[in-house]
């Protein structure tokens, strides 16, 4: 396994040729990536150009070809953020990537809870493991799967596309992710700062049909709702078209694409 390390105002970028997964590799090195005999770095991002065994929601395989994508875990210390809140950080990580594909090209929104999304297709994934203590986070791990400059994907996923299939020219990766974690760094300050009100706000503006009535799913069967809100904890409320109110955890209802 190859690896290079460096350190950028108080974040540490570890990069490392292949491994399990980028989550995995934290959590087994997260003290010592976290500190060392000459610094003690508020966030590390660990990326590859190839995860063996990396994995999205659901514990499905996110197809990545070697080299050609954004596969990447951040790790950080928000301890000022109460666990009843920790959807704010999913919520940081999904507008930080909406922002800066934004800056590339138009119709990117964020799927409830945090899928990005190009129109009606997928293209980037976000998983986040949290650990809390005394009621407070202690580490978040987020992992990330963007899809930048894969061609063709041969997986039976419903809708990936790539950030190169939409440009129709390749992107340069290491830019792309310092930007994104640039970006995930100015919301985590503002979450630290308690703007959570305008962190609800942009996320809100930015959700995948947020206006007017679309199908959805859940345990009962297909119906058709408008978004009302995302709640502090990440619940979704809905309204059907009988206007009912309809509240929902994670993976309890899902998009029909």
């Amino acid at each position: 396994m190859f690896r290079k390390k460096k350190e950028d105002d108080g974040i540490r970028f570890i990069r490392l040729d292949e491994t399990e997964s980028t989550n995995r590799y934290g959590l087994d090195h997260l003290d010592e990536a976290m500190s060392d005999e000459n610094s003690h770095p508020r966030m590390v991002v660990v990326s590859t150009d190839y995860q063996t065994a990396g994995r999205g929601q659901g514990d499905n395989s996110w197809e990545s070809e070697r080299g050609q994508n954004l596969l990447f875990s951040i790790f950080c210390h928000p301890v000022w953020i109460p666990v009843r809140m920790q959807f704010v950080l999913s919520k940081c990580i999904a507008l930080a990537i909406r922002d800066t594909l934004s800056s590339l090209t138009e119709h990117i929104t964020i799927k409830w809870p945090n899928d990005i999304y190009y129109k009606d297709l997928k293209i980037c994934g976000i998983l986040i493991e949290n650990r809390i203590s005394a009621g407070r986070l202690k580490d978040c791990v987020i992992g990330v799967g963007l899809n930048v400059n894969q061609r063709e994907f041969h997986s039976d996923a419903p809708n990936p596309v790539s950030l190169c299939q939409i440009l129709g020219h390749e992107v340069d990766r290491d830019q792309l992710l310092n930007e994104i974690v640039k970006r995930f760094d100015e919301l985590l300050k503002a979450s630290q700062s308690g703007n959570y009100s305008g962190i609800a706000a942009a996320y809100a503006s930015c959700l995948y049909r947020s206006h007017g009535f679309h199908p959805y799913k859940d345990k009962e069967g297909k119906f058709e709702a408008a978004i009302v809100e995302v709640e502090d904890d990440g619940c979704l409320i809905l309204r059907d078209r009988s206007g009912m109110i309809r509240e929902y955890r994670f993976k309890e209802v899902e998009h029909v694409i």
